[in-house]
């Protein structure tokens, strides 16, 4: 079902415009002149409505993260989450992360968050999905050296695809589980979506990649 554009949406994304990066590509060379300073950075690539990103900052005050989310009428709310919070180590972007291909990073990003993205069912569509070869391509450029994914998902096809694509990649996997929520993995945070689809029940696949260095 597709979501009803928010009420006063574009005023509402107004007023939290300082936390909104307008155009990304000026911060060609490096994403760390968005914030003035030096600390570690981190990419959520579609935020949603903000749940994880927000307790991820909160937790975190020392990490610096820029968060990618295309849809509008999920963007504001994740936005005032963080405007609501007051945290200052978040950025958004209203876009995917395919616009960092036209840019000059390098080894900058610590780590990539991929939360419950579109599976993009059909195989003629496989090159569309997060974890796909091409993909792995751009977070190597973007990742420090040792730099990781970490991806969860609820679809179990969409998971064996990735699993099979990072290890055709080279990467080294770890804390992989088929159950997250019934797993001894600590301090998990749950996105939306998460919490209502294991509140019916549904098995969370969860796993983390590390980029070797090069």
């Amino acid at each position: 079902m597709r979501m009803r554009k928010k009420k006063h949406r574009e005023d509402r994304l107004e007023a939290c415009s300082h936390l909104l990066i307008e155009d990304i590509t000026k911060y060609s060379g490096s994403l760390k002149k968005i914030f003035e300073d030096d600390k570690p950075m981190h990419i959520e690539i579609g935020c949603g409505k903000g749940k994880f990103i927000t307790e991820l900052a909160a937790r975190n005050p020392g990490i610096n993260y820029i968060a990618f989310e295309k849809n509008l009428d999920v963007l504001v709310l994740a936005s005032e989450k963080i405007k609501n919070a007051g945290l200052e180590n978040v950025r958004f972007v209203a876009g995917d992360a395919c616009v960092l291909e036209q840019m000059n990073i390098e080894h900058e990003i610590e780590r990539i968050y991929i939360n419950f993205c579109d599976p993009w069912k059909k195989k003629r569509q496989a090159k569309r999905r997060l974890t796909h070869e091409n993909f792995l391509k751009l977070y190597e450029k973007l990742l420090i050296d040792g730099g990781e994914v970490h991806f969860k998902t609820d679809n179990t096809k969409l998971f064996e695809f990735s699993l099979n694509s990072f290890s055709a990649y080279g990467l080294m996997m770890k804390n992989i589980t088929l159950d997250l929520h019934n797993s001894e993995f600590e301090g998990n945070i749950m996105t939306e979506y998460e919490t209502l689809f294991s509140e019916k029940g549904q098995p969370i696949y969860r796993c983390e990649v590390v980029f070797p260095r090069r």
